[in-house]
Formats: structure tokens, sequence, C-alpha cells
């Protein structure tokens, strides 16, 4: 459904991606991993239609994202890790105005936003002001705007941050639960173990190039690993976290 084919990204000549190639399916969650600055972000902008490709192209049902953007972003549906919303709205408010932006007819709409808000255990709250909103609260907010026009292609970007237990259990099943419906999911997330999780097909990044596009049931096999955690920490040449967390805990008592 959703293709990377070869895309780079430079910044004033500096690369943040190279040679990126992927393809997103319908009906999967594909995790998208990498350490801090490894391109992760770059690429989402691109998947977004945000910033274009130096290089390479992306395309949606085989066709590029920017030969028509208007009409792809119409099929994306995103949940950034900060929720940047407007605070005087209330979070019924917020729906309605992202649902009238996507042309959503209001009686439709009337009946999403408030039952999703209901579902996200929001209802209480859905006339209060975002500004009086907690983080997690927030994203069930921004969740919900995701999904309201019900989009093909969704990009969570660590969209479980600040919920608590019982939401994230919830936002694991729902992630099933929209790929079961054939929808395509691009999962951003440093939980690795949640990823292990969720994820059948992960790709790791790492300085900007791919190191692993497979399975997490291969990549077992094949790093002959027992986790996603100690796979990730050898592809991408982590040092030993339990030394360097002596270390610091060491300078504390100099």
């Amino acid at each position: 459904m959703l293709e990377l084919a070869k895309v780079s990204r430079s910044y004033r000549s500096i690369p943040a991606v190279e040679n990126v190639s992927f393809v997103l399916k319908a009906g999967e969650v594909l995790g998208y991993l990498g350490p801090n600055g490894s391109g992760k972000s770059t690429t989402v902008k691109m998947v977004m239609g945000m910033i274009r490709p130096t290089k390479g192209k992306i395309l949606f049902a085989g066709q590029n994202i920017h030969d028509d953007l208007a009409a792809y972003r119409t099929q994306l549906g995103y949940v950034p890790e900060e929720a940047q919303l407007y605070t005087h709205l209330s979070g019924l408010e917020y729906l309605q105005l992202v649902g009238r932006l996507r042309g959503i007819e209001e009686r439709v709409l009337d009946y999403k936003a408030r039952t999703l808000l209901q579902l996200l255990s929001l209802e209480a709250a859905q006339y209060s002001a975002l500004s009086d909103y907690s983080k997690g609260m927030k994203q069930r907010v921004l969740i919900a705007a995701a999904l309201l026009h019900d989009p093909d292609v969704l990009v969570f970007d660590e969209a479980q941050s600040g919920l608590d237990i019982a939401n994230s259990l919830l936002f694991r099943h729902l992630l099933r639960t929209l790929a079961a419906r054939g929808k395509a999911i691009l999962y951003i997330s440093h939980v690795l173990e949640l990823v292990e999780k969720i994820c059948e097909h992960i790709v790791v990044i790492y300085r900007g190039r791919i190191v692993a596009d497979d399975s997490v049931s291969r990549l077992r096999d094949l790093m002959q690993l027992p986790n996603l955690e100690e796979i990730f920490t050898q592809l991408v040449e982590q040092d030993d976290m339990e030394s360097r967390a002596q270390e610091i805990a060491s300078v504390m008592t100099w």
C-alpha cells in the first residue's frame, strides 16, 4: 500500500536518511525503530508529505504521493508523540474542528466524535478545555482525531506516550483490530517490549540507513538472540548498558 523506494533526505548536504526502502502493507503493523538521531523523524515527515525526499520516491497505491498530495493526505491518520493542540478548545470542539476540516458531514461527525470520546474514557471531560487535560488525555484526543475520517494509512509516533496501563492495553488491542480491518499502520516506539507484542514485522534504521527489515521471529533465529531488545542493541552497536549504568552511579559518589 505504502512504499518508500530508495528515499534519501539531506539538510545542507548533510544526509539524514540515505537510500531507505521498505513496504508497508494493508493489514500490517510495521514497527519502525532506531535510536535518537537515526532518521526516524525525517522519515515520518516524508511519509506525511511535510518534506520532500532529496532522492527517491514515496508511493501510495503505486502513485507518487507528491503527484496529488491533498488526495493522499485524505487517506492518512497521524498521532505525534507530543500533543500540539488548540488548548482553548474542549475535547469535543477539537474533534469537531478536525472533522469539519476533513469534510465529514455534521450528523456523522457528531456521532463519531461523541462516541470516540466515550469509548476512550473522555466523555466526562468532553466539554472541558484541553488545557485542563493530562498528557494521556490529550493523546487519546489525538488518537480519536486520527481515526475520525477512517484513513487507510495510520502513523503512530510514540502514540502510547502518557497513556496509563488500561489505555495502553486498549491501544494495543486497537492496533490489532485496525490491522485486521485492512489498515496499514506505521508504528514508531522506543518501548521495545510493546513493539515485540504488536508488530510481526520491523524495520530498524541506524545513522540514516536501514540495518534490518524482517519479521521479529526471523531476526531472532538469524541473530540467535532471545528478544527484540537484544536484537536492537546489537543492530545499532550499543555498548554495554549495564556497565555504563554502573559508571553513572559511580560518578554520583565520586
